[in-house]
């Protein structure tokens, strides 16, 4: 138990350390506590003074659990040695060096180096001495360890977290006002499992799916019927039994990108009709007895109208009918007291039901104002989602007075989601980066409606916008009281993005960073990483780090098939994991030399060259520090924790490729971003896709900037010092579950 509510409580920089382990306070610090604090400073942390009082309370076996626990994390005990010695000097190698082992191997030609692998590497091709595996296939034979530590310029404060802040955090998780991200879904499953169940409202449905799992693992199941409102809300809950995804994604999109994933640029080696197959069978829907009743009581009890339920149900139309066939409904509707799943099976197959969506595009394709907001008006959430296009084929000033009648009963995150992304949206030039459910992010061409208008014209719809969202925003504050007359703002917050939007599939294990986050380079170096393969047994499995490097007039990749480039150093291609271990690469940026040759950006990406997704658990990351990072020499390895600016673990997820950063070179920033993209190398990379997605970031409203208008609203003066009556803080900041109480409803 204490091992998990560590790994949560690291997360969000601090210890946790339970009140039943601390001892008596001690006036000397132990000698096991001056060690503690000497290896967690090699790591690159510090501790907090509270901290530092409690674990010198605690055991030494405790404070052992502390530092194991840290490693853990950090991966210190992984395998970390790259397939090439020393990588920051190339080898030489070249393609003719691979075509001529080829033939050797080929041929059998007996002259050269036999390695384990059983691949003869012919004389006067590879420096074999320079290598810790086979440079043909990749397969590593040597490993290590970390060998420098305590590289970095900057340590990482930990503070104390107890029992209270546990169940604080809990809490805020549940009553999140926006989609938790894959590291807070993560932690909220293990206080769920820890912790008893809080009595908090849950307005997400992706978090309700979550405390519903939660609480039928627990034996709770009568608890859960006041989480399902709508049969969607049953149908979203079986899915992610039965996919592990939190969003209803359908299964010909799982089907398809499986399918994709495992396709191959050699086509021997293409397992896409297999894995299609496989696939759906796995996602065929068989459930026992005790299983079908439990739903069809569920369904029984929802109380909603009938009509109104089907309607609901009808954009997932398809899936239903799997699921009333395979949890046997229709037979449960025979039965005594099951009425009401009568009629909503009843009503449901025979499409005796309206269908409010087609309404409004009936009306609307009539070019039918009145009666198109009218409906609207109906559905607020809807009337928001489709603000922007029915201010251009209505009408800006028409639709804008119709919203603004029902802008009140809009949920807080979609009126900060229209004030983020009018500006984009009325752009004619600007196209628009967006994520398809369950499909990787594409690029759309701005609204064609665009064209009819001109410059002058389209400049007053985004000022409507603006000024609404403003308006509702600052109203909202208005009417929560307070009698706080002071606030003081970090101004780290005015550089953080809202949290709005974002579904992240990477699992943040170090510290939590919103997306779109810029960190700063603080020296010329910075060094990308790549782990992969823990736990798992030996075997292929080829996954590429690689770095897409935009230059004014042109563009260069540094990767397994190009080890150089303007500013940029691969340690070479690892083809194959070892035993539970698993493997690295790096990649080595010059910054002064990516500035010298006019770079732009450097897009940092990682790819599953295998069959299949990016393998489960693999870390990618950067290092950046004021100080000179070293290279083993020896056997290759660079990687220092204490120096570890930002990294993610890739969980479950559809994801072939994978962007996880951009390094502004003019302005020394790396942005952390997250934007998955199909293929096997970086080539599969839409550049344009990752300046869409940098100019969506770029436009988010920041924390800074929203606590400003609450200050104005609420008629708080902001102050420079962190004495006043609301203090908001970079460390408050951390825990944005909690940041997403200022969206009120």
């Amino acid at each position: 138990m204490q091992n998990n509510l560590l790994k949560v409580s690291i997360r969000q920089q601090a210890v946790f350390i339970p009140k039943d382990k601390t001892g008596s306070e001690k006036e000397n610090f132990s000698q096991t506590m001056s060690v503690l604090l000497a290896n967690l400073r090699k790591l690159g942390y510090s501790v907090s003074e509270k901290l530092l009082h409690a674990l010198n309370q605690v055991v030494p076996n405790q404070q052992v659990v502390v530092f194991d626990m840290m490693k853990e994390v950090l991966g210190v005990n992984l395998n970390w040695a790259p397939l090439v010695k020393g990588w920051d000097i190339p080898t030489g190698e070249s393609s003719l060096d691979h075509i001529s082992t080829l033939f050797a191997n080929i041929l059998k030609i007996d002259k050269g180096v036999r390695l384990p692998c059983r691949h003869l590497i012919p004389e006067n091709t590879f420096p074999l001495e320079r290598y810790n595996g086979c440079p043909f296939c990749g397969t590593p034979f040597e490993f290590s360890k970390i060998e420098n530590y305590g590289q970095g310029s900057k340590l990482k404060v930990l503070d104390l977290w107890t029992e209270d802040e546990l169940n604080t955090y809990l809490k805020d998780l549940l009553e999140s006002r926006t989609a938790l991200d894959a590291t807070q879904t993560d932690s909220l499953k293990i206080l769920l499992k820890e912790l008893p169940f809080p009595d908090v409202e849950i307005s997400m449905k992706e978090t309700q799916v979550i405390a519903i799992d939660s609480l039928i693992e627990k034996g709770e199941s009568a608890k859960v019927q006041r989480y399902f409102s709508t049969p969607n809300d049953i149908l979203r809950y079986l899915w992610y039994k039965k996919t592990g995804f939190l969003q209803i994604i359908e299964p010909k999109t799982i089907i398809k990108r499986t399918a994709k994933n495992n396709t191959h640029l050699t086509r021997f080696l293409d397992k896409s009709k297999d894995a299609k197959v496989n696939k759906r069978n796995e996602l065929k829907l068989k459930y026992n007895r005790e299983q079908c009743r439990v739903v069809a009581t569920w369904l029984n009890n929802l109380n909603m109208d009938v009509e109104k339920a089907c309607e609901i149900m009808h954009p997932k139309r398809g899936m239903w009918v799997r699921f009333i066939r395979g949890l046997r409904l229709a037979e449960y509707a025979k039965k005594d007291g099951f009425d009401y799943l009568k009629t909503l099976i009843d009503v449901f197959y025979n499409q005796t039901y309206p269908v409010y969506q087609g309404e409004v595009e009936g009306y609307r394709l009539k070019a039918d104002a009145e009666k198109t907001l009218a409906l609207l008006k109906q559905r607020p959430g809807l009337f928001a989602r489709s603000l922007f296009a029915n201010m251009l084929w209505f009408g800006a000033d028409e639709t804008a007075a119709a919203f603004e009648e029902v802008m009140d009963k809009v949920p807080a995150r979609l009126i900060f989601t229209l004030n983020m992304y009018a500006q984009n949206y009325f752009n004619p030039n600007q196209k628009r980066a967006v994520k398809p459910l369950g499909g990787t992010t594409k690029v759309i061409e701005p609204n064609e409606l665009l064209k009819l208008y001109t410059d002058e014209q389209l400049k007053p719809m985004i000022i409507a916008v603006e000024d609404l969202c403003i308006k509702a925003i600052s109203s909202r504050f208005a009417r929560t009281a307070t009698d706080n007359q002071t606030m003081y703002i970090d101004p780290q917050l005015f550089n953080i993005p809202l949290s709005i939007g974002d579904r992240s599939e990477t699992v943040q294990d170090l510290s939590g960073a919103l997306t779109g986050t810029r960190f700063p380079v603080e020296g010329n170096a910075v060094r990308l990483f790549m782990q992969w393969g823990k736990g798992l047994p030996a075997q292929h499995l080829d996954m590429d780090l690689s770095c897409h490097i935009a230059l004014v007039h042109t563009t260069e990749v540094c990767s397994y098939y190009q080890l150089t480039a303007s500013g940029a150093k691969h340690s070479g291609d690892i083809q194959s994991i070892p035993d539970k271990i698993g493997t690295a690469e790096y990649i080595e940026l010059d910054v002064n030399e990516l500035t010298r040759v006019g770079a732009k950006y450097v897009t940092f990406t990682c790819n599953a060259y295998s069959n299949g997704a990016i393998s489960p658990n693999l870390v990618v990351g950067w290092m950046n520090s004021v100080y000179s990072m070293e290279i083993s020499e020896k056997t290759g390895v660079a990687y220092d924790p204490s120096c570890v600016q930002h990294q993610v673990r890739v969980t479950k997820s559809l994801t072939k490729g994978l962007v996880f950063g951009v390094l502004d070179v003019a302005a020394r920033e790396i942005v952390w971003l997250e934007m998955p993209f199909g293929g096997q190398t970086v080539a599969g990379m839409n550049a344009t896709a990752v300046e869409a997605l940098l100019a969506k970031l770029k436009s988010k409203t920041k924390i800074g900037n929203l606590l400003k208008i609450k200050a104005q609203a609420q008629q708080i003066n902001i102050v420079e010092t962190n004495d006043a009556d609301e203090v908001y803080t970079l460390e408050w900041a951390m825990n944005t579950a909690a940041v997403t109480k200022l969206l009120i409803d």
